[in-house]
């Protein structure tokens, strides 16, 4: 916003901003980072940690992923930059009109109200969902979906753009579908993705993605991520089957060690008797007649 358009010194912008490290494998582990900062031209460097760069190489950890990690920004600032920002638009439109003087240099020598004017016109084009919906028209199912849509539309307000042209009805389906995607991934928990999920969730994205005309390109990583759950689920799901296994074997082996350390104690206790008894003893033909001797 700031590039070409003001000194690299004496800038600054009141800017809320949210940066998420998106985590592929679950969303519930995705790191936010939120704040309320000012940036100005006296300082060349900003940032925070997210985590620990061995957490994030490690494909299992779910934030890189065959290569390629997700970051999503959501970006507002204050009504001054803005204004500056409209206006950099408009520079950038026009054309040069000779080799040394560039559309920048153009439009400063240009009237100045003019330019006021075509910033007051954009801003004032920039409407708010209950600009372009009747929330009293919908209906009670739907209206839960009206928050959702409101915060959406404040981090993509090309969202209410694009539909400005459009017919009443044809704005209600359209967010009314948007709010049915948004409302399905903010309430239904991991453990809830099963196929019958999975599926609903397919049907609701694709109805929205071809027909409505938004720019989803920001929606459609958290759609996927929410489709891959079931097969990490079903993974999941027998990682555990095979851990109950282990453990059980695990405790089925104790108890048939401790058995067999019994036996072989009675076994010894019975191997000493035996050599004792035998002590002194003649073993006698059980088959042999007893008799009797007539000339003794």
């Amino acid at each position: 916003m700031v590039a070409d358009s003001l000194p690299p010194y004496g800038w600054g912008r009141n800017t809320y901003f949210k940066l998420t490290l998106i985590n592929q494998v679950d969303g519930n582990k995705s790191v936010v980072k939120e704040t309320l900062q000012k940036f100005n031209g006296g300082h060349r460097s900003w940032g925070s940690p997210f985590l620990n760069l061995n957490d994030f190489l490690d494909s299992k950890q779910g934030y890189l992923v065959n290569n390629t990690c997700i970051i999503e920004a959501h970006i507002c600032v204050s009504d001054v930059a803005l204004n500056t920002n409209i206006q950099n638009e408009n520079l950038n439109n026009i054309a040069p009109t000779n080799g040394s003087r560039s559309g920048k240099q153009e439009i400063e020598s240009s009237d100045e109200s003019e330019t006021h004017s075509s910033t007051k016109e954009v801003q004032g084009s920039d409407l708010t969902l209950r600009d372009i919906l009747d929330f009293e028209k919908l209906g009670n199912e739907e209206k839960t979906y009206v928050p959702l849509l409101e915060e959406v539309c404040i981090y993509h307000p090309s969202l209410i753009r694009s539909q400005k042209k459009k017919s009443d009805l044809f704005k209600v389906w359209a967010f009314i579908s948007l709010g049915k995607v948004l409302h399905f991934l903010n309430t239904t928990k991991v453990k809830d993705m099963n196929e019958d999920a999975c599926n609903q969730l397919c049907i609701l994205w694709d109805e929205l993605n071809k027909s409505s005309g938004f720019d989803l390109t920001w929606l459609e990583p958290h759609v996927h991520n929410a489709l891959g759950v079931k097969v990490q689920l079903e993974r999941t799901l027998a990682l555990k089957t095979l851990q109950n296994s282990v453990v059980a074997m695990e405790i089925k082996m104790k108890r048939l060690r401790g058995e067999l350390a019994a036996t072989e104690a009675e076994f010894e206790v019975a191997r000493k008797a035996l050599i004792e008894a035998r002590k002194g003893f003649t073993e006698i033909d059980f088959n042999a007649t007893l008799g009797y001797d007539m000339f003794r």
